[in-house]
């Protein structure tokens, strides 16, 4: 084998490996190359082999929506074909990228959803709440557990605290659909013996369950994070300190700023107006760390008249 040909071989295996690592399955390949890189003839030294057509890309995708799934045509392909003799449009990197993030996090939903870890919880519960928003959210809202409204919807905060921070969110100009919300627990704590009321996840509840979340946030990789409440805190952080002392100063989650913060439902308990405000300075620096642009409005929201 020729020094050249071999240096072309090489150099060709290695781009096929790194479109591979991309998540790339299908190039476009000439009959012509593909017999030339089959070695049948083999090329002379003086011979010059044609290089690959260079892969047309494709459109990108928008900032906070996935990608497209493939087409069925593609996506019936042979498990493990890489090559195909059929001109075939190569994904971009991040159409590729957004193809395996949303596949990635399916399998996590899949996995999630399948869970009967906690003998007592799977028992109790209706549903199991995975979480909701835009997997390509910038901020990443993190509470406790569901409650009752929530496992019989199976989606987090959609009862009287989910309303509020419903209307939080709303406040700051975003909405559910451009953050993502989820739990320290997937599964409703039971509460054996009593009809209504929630209570605290276990230590042994917590360390069962959060290795999902903490799947959630590595896909998702949020700019900044809200803790909702100490339980929130203690499972991200693992710190046990009161929440009053906490919230409202910056903490660090895994490189990612975490907003330690009150959660919607203490709001709920307490209505003083200087509690809101609290929360919603806590809420003011989240958007100034996420450069969001901030009214005059925005800033002077439950300041008492003057």
């Amino acid at each position: 084998m020729s020094d050249a040909y071999q240096e072309l071989l090489d150099s060709t295996i290695e781009h096929l490996q790194s479109l591979k690592a991309r998540g790339v399955r299908f190039v476009s390949v000439s009959p012509e190359n593909l017999t030339a890189l089959s070695g049948a003839p083999r090329p002379a030294v003086s011979q010059s082999i044609p290089a690959p057509t260079p892969p047309r890309p494709a459109p990108k995708p928008s900032s906070f929506s996935p990608a497209p799934n493939p087409s069925p045509a593609r996506s019936a392909a042979p498990k493990g074909e890489t090559l195909s003799t059929n001109p075939t449009i190569i994904p971009s990197a991040a159409a590729s990228s957004s193809n395996a993030k949303s596949a990635a996090f399916a399998e996590l939903q899949k996995r999630v959803l399948e869970c009967v870890k906690c003998d007592h919880l799977v028992a109790a519960r209706k549903s199991v709440v995975f979480g909701v928003g835009n997997i390509n959210a910038e901020v990443m809202f993190v509470g406790e557990a569901p409650g009752a409204d929530e496992d019989e919807q199976g989606e987090p905060f959609v009862g009287k605290a989910g309303q509020l921070l419903t209307k939080i969110i709303q406040t700051m100009g975003l909405s559910r659909d451009t953050v993502y919300i989820a739990n320290i627990l997937k599964c409703r704590p039971d509460t054996p013996g009593q009809s209504a009321g929630n209570r605290k996840p276990t230590a042994e509840e917590m360390q069962t369950c959060i290795p999902f979340l903490h799947e959630q946030i590595d896909l998702i990789q949020p700019k900044v994070l809200v803790a909702l409440g100490a339980t929130a805190v203690e499972g991200l952080l693992g710190k046990t300190v009161g929440i009053t002392k906490l919230r409202g100063n910056w903490q660090t989650y895994r490189g990612i700023p975490l907003m330690p913060t009150y959660h919607p439902a203490y709001l709920l308990r307490n209505q003083a107006l200087s509690e809101k405000r609290r929360v919603w300075e806590d809420m003011l620096q989240v958007m100034e760390k996420l450069g969001m642009p901030i009214s005059v409005k925005q800033r002077n929201y439950f300041l008492k008249a003057s």
